[in-house]
């Protein structure tokens, strides 16, 4: 069922709806991914310690998915699921797998994504950001995907800096002058969001896809100094981060010392909020609103790296876990959709949702074929009201570092199997009870068990590039 209500800080919600009139013309679609974003760290969600004003004013004004989860616990094979429509146990990239110089494991050229989705039916495509699926000039790169502008980072691995010696215009290295003596007048983010706001300016007349991948909130704890400042007093005192990174150094250890961490992380988030107000205003401006789908999540849950805080901000709200685990709070994240004239205003779904569903429910909302072989479920009837919307079976993933992890869910039930190569231990949850999974109704429960750990065993393909424990 559905109810709506402006805002929402509960861990999770049902709604009511009324189907809106249709869009005559094909719709734009602005995607808007955050790295490392906590389903917590919006202030409707339930964030306290700073304001997020145009996320929430996007969330009152569309459908917020409550059981909306990443394809993945973290970046490369998160986006890969978005990409292609495929849960882990299928898609071509399932990890951060690194390649010699810069950039990861290349997405392979047989790969149909997104992009190619919307190249078929005329749109011009973008992306703006991070991109982490194939190294400049391999078969991974944006350019072999169907994108036609590119900026940004291509290699997650340089992403980790805010103030990188260079960025990438589609297969052109530009070197930043500035920061290559660690200066800091090129902050990152800026200078892609200028870029995205050209290509919104430059594409007006004509139907666009534009994926914009902000490496926001994503350690290292950086934010140009104006927008720390608003926080010092909030958060003054502040003990810096007591690990490798601590001390006043510009990246000592793998990450940017920081001695205000909690105003960093802070100003990041605030300063991706901006952004995202900035896209809908342009978009407002030039009278593209009425005609465009827009889309707000996270890859992935919130993050512990570099000194970042989860604990003190309460990134994941009431879910278990971080980036990397496959409990709620690695993977649950939070999904907007606006989308004038669809989708009612202040609405709010618990209908069960992956970024495998991506793929097909946009290829509905474009008229276009949805490929053979997908695992997802287009939820575009739950976006309009209009249709029965079909609910999946189960939803699974897994993880491919620490030992392999494995979940899957199925229904109210959850099941992980953590540090697989040193044996099958599965743990089972029951998430209408416990959405904190906090207890293991694995003895209690022993033929659900096995039934859920058959699922996984048989939602994982061996690939040769991702070998996995047991393959």
């Amino acid at each position: 069922m559905k109810r709506s209500i402006p805002f929402l800080t509960l861990c999770g919600a049902a709604l009511n709806f009324t189907s809106c009139s249709d869009n005559a013309k094909t719709p734009n679609v602005v995607f808007i991914l955050a790295d490392d974003l906590g389903y917590g760290d919006l202030g409707f969600l339930g964030q306290k310690h700073f304001d997020t004003p145009n996320i929430d004013r996007l969330a009152s004004q569309g459908m917020v998915f409550t059981q909306h989860y990443s394809g993945s616990s973290v970046s490369a094979p998160s986006r890969s699921v978005l990409l292609t429509g495929l849960h882990t146990g299928h898609a071509p990239i399932r990890g951060n797998k690194e390649m010699p110089g810069e950039g990861q494991e290349p997405m392979p050229s047989s790969a149909y994504t997104l992009f190619d989705l919307f190249k078929d039916k005329g749109y011009s495509t973008g992306v703006f950001g991070k991109w982490g699926l194939g190294y400049p000039g391999s078969d991974g790169a944006p350019s072999a995907h169907g994108v036609d502008d590119f900026y940004g980072y291509n290699c997650q691995r340089y992403s980790h800096s805010y103030y990188p010696d260079h960025l990438w215009d589609n297969d052109e290295k530009v070197v930043l002058e500035g920061n290559i003596d660690r200066q800091e007048n090129d902050y990152a983010p800026a200078l892609i969001h200028e870029q995205a706001i050209d290509f919104i300016r430059e594409h007006k007349d004509a139907p666009f896809f534009m994926m914009y991948t902000s490496v926001l909130p994503h350690a290292e704890l950086k934010a140009p100094k104006e927008d720390i400042d608003r926080f010092a007093d909030r958060f003054a005192p502040e003990t810096p981060f007591n690990g490798v990174d601590d001390g006043p150094y510009y990246r000592k250890g793998n990450y940017e010392s920081q001695p205000r961490p909690h105003a960093a992380f802070a100003a990041m988030v605030t300063l991706l909020d901006r952004q995202v107000g900035e896209i809908v205003a342009e978009l407002e401006a030039l009278g593209l609103a009425d005609n465009t789908m827009i889309v707000f999540t996270s890859d992935n849950g919130a993050h512990q790296e570099g000194g970042a805080d989860p604990d003190f901000f309460d990134s994941n709200s009431c879910w278990r876990g971080y980036k990397r685990d496959l409990y709620e709070g690695g993977i649950r994240v939070p999904l907007i959709v606006r989308w004038d004239g669809k989708v009612r205003e202040g609405s709010v779904s618990g209908h069960i949702s992956a970024f495998w569903d991506f793929l097909p429910t946009l290829a509905e909302a474009i008229g276009a074929d949805v490929p053979e072989g997908t695992d997802g479920v287009s939820f575009l009837p739950e976006l309009s009201g209009q249709g029965e919307q079909q609910e999946h079976d189960y939803l699974y993933w897994e993880f491919h570092e620490l030992g392999g992890r494995q979940a899957v869910r199925c229904g109210d039930w959850k099941a992980v199997a953590n540090n697989i190569s040193a044996g099958r231990n599965v743990e089972l949850y029951n998430l209408k009870d416990d959405p904190s999974e906090t207890a293991d109704l694995s003895e209690r429960f022993p033929e659900k068990t096995a039934y859920m750990d058959s699922l996984m065993r048989a939602s994982h393909t061996p690939s040769e590039s991702f070998p996995f424990p047991g393959d």
